[in-house]
């Protein structure tokens, strides 16, 4: 059943040729998840702990040859960060299911497809995605502004 739906909106991308499908699949799937991701989490706080934690790193520096203030430091900065995780685990629980769904279905689109020989040296479908994807979640996310 998903996988008519599948492949109706991403066969056409697949048959035009498998990197371009994969390059479509990379980008809705990628906006899909910074646009969950940014609706579920607090923009305001991620970005407030973002800057903490770089105001802490560059602080680090000033005291590396003081072990007691930068375990302090440390301390506070794992802190932060174990915040940010947190904020950042209910949107991945919305999009782990879907996303596996739709792996699935790459799997065995893909399992036919020969080399896809992306950059020249890149073959399986899985890293092609992982690329693609990591790129474009860069350019999604600069351009909706996602901390």
């Amino acid at each position: 059943m998903l996988d008519s739906l599948f492949n109706a909106m991403f066969g056409w991308a697949i048959d035009i040729s498998p990197l371009v499908g994969l390059t479509v699949v990379a980008f809705a799937l990628t906006l899909f998840v910074t646009i969950i991701y940014m609706l579920v989490t607090d923009q305001k706080l991620m970005k407030e702990i973002k800057q903490e934690i770089k105001d802490i790193r560059e602080e680090m520096k000033q005291f590396k040859d003081d072990p007691e203030k930068m375990m302090e430091l440390n301390k506070k900065s794992i802190e932060k960060s174990m915040i940010q995780m947190k904020n950042s685990f209910k949107p991945m629980l919305i999009t782990f299911l879907p996303l596996i769904i739709l792996f699935g279905w790459l799997r065995k689109v893909y399992a036919d497809v020969g080399d896809l020989n992306f950059l020249g040296f890149i073959d399986g479908w899985l890293w092609v995605y992982i690329i693609i994807s990591m790129a474009m979640s860069i350019v999604i996310r600069k351009i909706l502004k996602v901390h």
